[in-house]
């Protein structure tokens, strides 16, 4: 079992507090904020032609960790992102839907994986609510909302309000058997919880640092599988960094770029996603299945707890179901 003492350390706010909104904010870490403050220190010491191949290196090394964590084929399925909904948007308005096409998304859900599909109601693509069950996912009424217009599921790991943890492989099974592209957010449970994007079968992930990844506001990734590439549009914007010849600024050579990278601008916040990348070190450094077997400990003794003085949780106490979020 992990030993929290060295590595609470690192995290100011405990001297304290006694801190319980990861599915919130979570605070920063002193490393997150070391690498921040040490790239700032480059752009007021150094121009960007000096500092540019340091602060290519970082991104470089975080799509590698993104994709080590989520089980990516490689890093060229990572795309770096501000947020969620960004991520969300770039699937949504990529894929090619058509008029008469659905969505299917479970009730309940958090509006950053439901109003990118309401949003193409323009367009003539249907938004359907799957009713909850137990808090969560019922894989019999999802398969039984299933027609032979629907194109997309999309749904959390991890629901918001209940914390109940979706089953996204036999989800990603069924999507796989029907033809229907999967999109996955994953930030309620991405670095607390390991997921791997190869066995549930997603096409897209996309989550922000802000929560279990401990990482600052404003960072985070898609992921994009591979062998989807061919089938998608540009997304809702382009830049500069979509093409394959993106610093020839004036040959206007409007190729995509044959990865996720497609999905770049240009300009990020580099800053943010140095403190992601070294917040996601230090997870990696533990190792996930560590802080997994922690969180889960603890929401165990949490929902022991609750139960015992006569709450009613939100959502399933079944152990499959569990996740770091617990609510009455």
């Amino acid at each position: 079992m992990l030993d929290p003492t060295p590595y609470r350390e690192l995290f100011p706010i405990t001297r304290r507090l006694a801190f319980f909104n990861h599915a919130g904010v979570s605070p920063l870490n002193t490393r997150a904020v070391a690498d921040m403050q040490a790239f700032n220190e480059l752009c007021a010491t150094q121009s960007i032609s000096e500092y540019r191949p340091a602060m290519g290196a970082m991104q470089t090394d975080l799509r590698q960790r993104v994709a080590s964590l989520v089980n990516a084929r490689s890093a060229d399925e990572i795309v770096l992102m501000p947020n969620t909904a960004t991520g969300i948007n770039t699937a949504a308005l990529s894929l090619p839907l058509r008029p008469g096409d659905n969505v299917l998304v479970l009730d309940g859900d958090y509006p950053a994986n439901i109003y990118p599909w309401m949003n193409l109601a323009h367009r003539g693509v249907l938004t359907k609510f799957v009713p909850q069950k137990n808090g969560g996912l019922d894989l019999n009424l999802l398969e039984s909302r299933i027609d032979s217009h629907t194109r997309v599921i999309a749904m959390s790991t991890v629901v918001f309000a209940t914390g109940f943890r979706n089953d996204l492989v036999a989800v990603g099974k069924l999507c796989k058997e029907r033809g229907i592209y999967f999109v996955v957010d994953g930030i309620q449970s991405l670095g607390a919880l390991p997921f791997d994007v190869q066995e549930a079968q997603v096409d897209f992930l996309a989550a922000g640092s802000q929560k279990w990844l401990l990482g600052p506001i404003g960072a985070g990734f898609l992921y994009v599988r591979s062998e989807l590439m061919h089938e998608l549009g540009a997304g809702p914007y382009v830049g500069a960094g979509s093409t394959v010849d993106g610093m020839n600024f004036l040959d206007y050579n409007f190729t995509l770029l044959p990865t996720a990278e497609r999905f770049n601008l240009g300009s990020a916040n580099a800053l943010g996603q140095a403190g992601l990348r070294a917040s996601l070190a230090l997870l990696q450094e533990i190792g996930i299945e560590r802080v997994a077997e922690r969180v889960l400990m603890l929401a165990g003794v949490a929902i022991g707890d609750l139960q015992e003085r006569g709450f009613t949780l939100s959502a399933s106490a079944a152990p499959e179901h569990r996740s770091g979020l617990v609510i009455p």
